[in-house]
């Protein structure tokens, strides 16, 4: 008894130590939108992509230094490659146009939503099987959405739409991730960086506005804190089960509420905490369901959101 119990503590404390490290790394990420927030209210968001991007460098350059350059040009599947970089841009550059317009927590519903539209395209695209309490669960997820959405007789924010197609984006990313699960984490996040590198300075071309010092060291600290975020929950996805850190994505969600009224006085409406609370008990039926049939793949935890 003595044994199994010696035995069985340092297991329990890798778990604990993984949910802590998760729960860290899901902050940094919410820290990371209030800077991206804050800072495209003064920036375009073609300048933000890519002094973010040379800042992601400086946390990527050790990583890359000890794996070697070589691999990064050593990939399956050249097509899902360029696939997954358009998509992962897609992603950070709509959340960025997003926020310019709508309050933190509004924008970081719809993208709590995409663990609900991976488990409806992981049917038709990876063949995976769905079924009726998930596919429910997915049809209350997207009613959550709706809800969120807003959806009137006149047309749709635009600002609501690009938060829409970015959650989507972000959710293809997720899929491809699991088709592309024999490349190494550097390697991914290396390309998806020099992506958003490649972009911002196009959609740079006649926006830039020379930062300041202070200004510069935040941009530069944003890429920083998402490179920083990203680590910590790889590192917490070797150290937990990946069903158990999924549902703490949900946490990104309660700190962009937070973030949202200390610093920006944006305090979400019934409507939206209506949509946001339907989104987030659909996710987590999913991830429950998930877990009963097999575990949940580590692709559909958030670890490289913005």
């Amino acid at each position: 008894m003595n044994l199994r119990r010696a035995l069985s503590f340092p297991k329990t404390n890798l778990v604990l130590a993984g949910v802590i490290i998760m729960l860290v790394g899901d902050f940094f990420f919410a820290l990371n939108d209030a800077m991206g927030k804050w800072l495209v209210a003064s920036y375009s968001v073609g300048q933000v992509l890519l002094i973010r991007s040379c800042g992601a460098f400086l946390v990527l350059g050790p990583m890359l230094m000890r794996q070697g350059t070589a691999k990064l040009f050593r990939m399956e599947r050249l097509d899902l490659q360029i696939f997954r970089v358009s998509m992962a841009t897609a992603d950070v550059g709509l959340f960025y146009a997003a926020v310019v317009y709508l309050p933190l927590a509004d924008v970081m519903t719809f993208y709590m939503a995409a663990p609900i539209y991976v488990a409806a395209l992981s049917h038709f695209f990876l063949g995976e099987k769905v079924r009726w309490r998930r596919w429910l669960a997915i049809i209350i997820g997207f009613c959550g959405v709706v809800i969120a959405l807003r959806p009137s007789s006149a047309s749709l924010s635009p600002a609501s739409i690009f938060a829409l197609v970015g959650s989507l984006s972000f959710a293809i990313m997720l899929i491809l991730n699991r088709r592309l699960r024999g490349t190494p984490d550097v390697t991914l996040v290396t390309w998806q960086t020099v992506g958003a590198l490649v972009v911002g300075l196009l959609m740079s071309i006649g926006t830039w506005q020379t930062p300041g010092p202070l200004d510069l060291f935040a941009l530069l600290l944003l890429g920083v804190v998402s490179g920083t975020a990203h680590m910590m929950i790889t590192r917490a996805l070797k150290l937990a089960p990946a069903s158990t850190l999924a549902p703490l994505q949900y946490t990104l969600l309660l700190w962009a509420v937070v973030f949202g009224v200390v610093f920006f006085g944006d305090i979400p409406d019934s409507q939206m905490l209506i949509g946001s609370a339907i989104i987030v008990v659909a996710g987590l039926f999913i991830f429950h369901r998930q877990n009963v049939v097999t575990e949940v793949p580590p692709e559909n935890v958030p670890r490289n959101v913005h």
